[in-house]
């Protein structure tokens, strides 16, 4: 009797974890945008790949999943929605789609790259809006619309970059990172949170999906893989995740602030290695060692 009542508990208490209903108003913003995503510790998380890049990063052809897959993403805060997002765009959409953010009342809050030696040339947009989730859709869909639609100034390199064959041993992969991940096609991308840092905006909490996260996405195989990721960062922790990475050969691509209005401040930086996997594993955990430990008082 004890065992079946821990069983009957224990499938109790699993459900909310399995799933989590989707607000209507939430599910509209789906339909308005044409677009897929789900609804997880109340946060609507949009997905936006760009599909339709072929992007290759020193010589190596690398699939979406690594690093060029945008969003954006809506909490509920004390007087509406609060919208965060990262779009993935060519250099020649940037300023077209910038102008369409702003156009329609919604903010830019940073943009910059996230890799070196890649063709095409790449970058990163963070967006940012508060207001109902049906206006917010409303001001995001123009911009959204002219993703793929903008032609670069100038031809890409015509240099599609080779795959890299063979398979990764994701299990140690992540026992040596520390934190398990999720396999998305061929890449194996593990994401932490900063849940120590309590960042909030209008009420809405920032967390993992609002953005505030650390991440490494690997591809390859165990002998040749490449790593790209980003680390979340109290301004404190910058100097020693940036030691630990070069330390372990890792290149540092970008340093940068996503949001512009939150408090405390957060700092991110964006990374690249190549190598074997384990090797690279290893600087990403040096890396994330040096995060999430208490504030010095100093003296």
């Amino acid at each position: 009797m004890r065992s079946l009542l821990i069983l009957i508990a224990t499938v109790v208490l699993a459900q909310p974890a399995l799933a989590q209903e989707m607000p209507a108003d939430y599910a509209a913003v789906l339909k308005t945008l044409g677009r897929q995503g789900d609804f997880k510790d109340g946060v609507l998380k949009v997905n936006i790949p760009r599909n339709d890049l072929s992007v290759s990063v020193d010589g190596i052809a690398t699939p979406t999943p690594l690093g060029f897959g945008g969003w954006i993403a809506l909490a509920k805060g004390h007087h509406g929605d609060v919208m965060m997002g990262d779009l993935v765009l060519t250099e020649g959409e940037v300023n077209p789609v910038m102008s369409a953010v702003l156009d329609n009342g919604l903010n830019v809050t940073a943009l910059h790259n996230h890799f070196f030696y890649e063709t095409p040339r790449i970058f990163y947009m963070h967006v940012h809006g508060h207001g109902t989730s049906a206006d917010i859709a409303k001001r995001i869909a123009p911009a959204l619309a002219l993703l793929g639609k903008t032609p670069s100034r100038r031809a890409a390199a015509a240099n599609a970059g080779k795959p890299i064959e063979g398979k990764l041993d994701t299990s140690r992969l992540a026992k040596i990172v520390g934190h398990e991940g999720e396999q998305s096609g061929a890449v194996y991308k593990i994401t932490i949170g900063r849940s120590d840092i309590p960042l909030k905006e209008m009420g809405a909490t920032i967390n993992a999906r609002m953005g505030l996260n650390t991440w490494a996405a690997f591809y390859g195989s165990d002998a040749e893989a490449v790593v790209a990721g980003d680390v979340a960062m109290r301004a404190e922790e910058v100097t020693p995740v940036l030691k630990a990475l070069r330390a372990n050969g890792i290149e540092i691509v970008a340093i940068h602030h996503h949001m512009t209005t939150t408090e405390p401040k957060v700092y991110f930086l964006h990374y690249w290695g190549r190598g074997p996997a384990q090797k690279l594993a290893a600087g990403v955990r040096a890396a994330v060692d040096q995060t999430g430990k208490p504030a010095s008082t100093g003296h």
